[in-house]
């Protein structure tokens, strides 16, 4: 089901994640023109909700995190993907977890001041349940039991300081915030599982942790703020951390988070079929991601609007919409594909939207 901000329907039929290829030499200096010239692309192509294409931030995660007392960072993170290691940072605690006015906050007001009266600017930034991940990988997980010796108190922590985070957004004017969250996509398969196996935590009991993180994050939040999440499998330079279909979690994602939208990876046969839509609670609108950020092949239009019919098996057509599966950055590094092949993937979503919603 849409929602409305300042008369505005959001989401919109055609739509997208956030994330976009950077320009080569994007700097501190040439940034804020950059983004002024990706929201005039964005919105010449017929898009209403805008975005800074994450040109702020070096990964699509762990710069939030860094937002936060209580967190650091340093060179050395690395995670294997399919076929490729994702170059990222290793991001752990130095002490308990406290709110601070985050960095992202300026980052949103600059991306704020192109908003009009048919444009309403989105904030994505990583789900609490991704910092509860991060804080338990395996090179993390004692740091963290020394500090936070009862996983209760660590849960209560990262929940306080994102609804710190979540007053700021909105008292800087935010309407539509999205969580990105990888920690679903991560236990579908046998990558992320295996990870927690190892830890010795039963499956079933960190899904309940993940959710239970994420929905206590939410508790407060204002009632003309709109919420979406992100659910993937990873994206690093075209490839992908794990597959999976979404059956797992679909009781506790699709059913019982206390979100609004819910974009879902489907571009390939990694994603599974579309039956665990049937577990999406009443009232949540889904936004189809059957358009894929990792190729630049064009999908064949026919085939994409039977699958958005397929869909309809489980969701009504109304309470669908189209876009691709991810971003197309998820860092500084980028998908296999040029600036342009970026533009016809979402001139495509459009093209679709048009045909199947009018």
């Amino acid at each position: 089901m849409t929602k409305t901000i300042n008369g505005i329907q959001v989401p919109q039929r055609a739509d997208f994640v956030g994330s976009f290829l950077r320009p080569a030499d994007l700097s501190d200096s040439n940034r804020d023109e950059y983004v002024a010239q990706l929201v005039e692309k964005q919105k010449k192509l017929g898009y209403t909700l805008i975005t800074d294409g994450e040109f702020n931030r070096t990964y699509w995660h762990l710069d939030f995190f860094w937002g936060f007392g209580g967190v650091t960072h340093e060179a050395g993170g690395d995670i294997p993907f399919n076929g490729e290691t994702a170059r990222l940072d290793k991001v752990y605690l130095t002490g308990r977890l406290t709110a601070q006015p985050h960095p992202f906050i300026e980052t949103y007001k600059r991306l704020k001041k192109h908003e009009d009266d048919k444009h309403i600017a989105k904030l994505t930034i990583p789900a609490p349940a991704q910092l509860f991940q991060q804080l338990n990988l395996p090179q993390n997980f004692l740091g963290t039991k020394t500090i936070y010796p009862d996983t209760t108190e660590l849960i209560h922590d990262i929940a306080a300081v994102y609804q710190d985070f979540i007053r700021q957004f909105h008292a800087a004017g935010g309407r539509y915030l999205q969580l990105d969250d990888c920690t679903w996509g991560a236990i579908v398969g046998t990558a992320g599982a295996q990870r927690y196996e190892r830890l010795g935590s039963d499956l079933d009991e960190v899904k309940e942790l993940l959710l239970t993180v994420n929905n206590l994050a939410l508790e407060g939040r204002p009632d003309d703020l709109v919420v979406a999440t992100h659910i993937c499998r990873g994206n690093y330079h075209s490839t992908w951390f794990n597959s999976g279909a979404y059956d797992s979690v679909a009781d506790w994602a699709f059913a019982r988070e206390n979100v609004d939208v819910l974009y879902l990876e489907y571009d390939d046969e990694r994603s599974g079929g579309f039956e665990p839509l049937a577990k999406v609670s009443d009232g949540k609108h889904v936004v189809l991601g059957l358009i894929t950020t990792k190729r630049p092949e064009l999908e064949d239009e026919d085939k994409v609007i039977a699958r958005i019919h397929e869909a309809t098996k489980y969701i009504p057509l109304e309470r669908l919409s189209l876009s691709p599966q991810c971003g197309f950055a998820s860092c500084a590094i980028g998908n296999k594909l040029t600036t342009e092949q970026q533009w016809e993937k979402l001139r495509l979503v459009k093209r679709i939207s048009e045909r199947v919603w009018g």
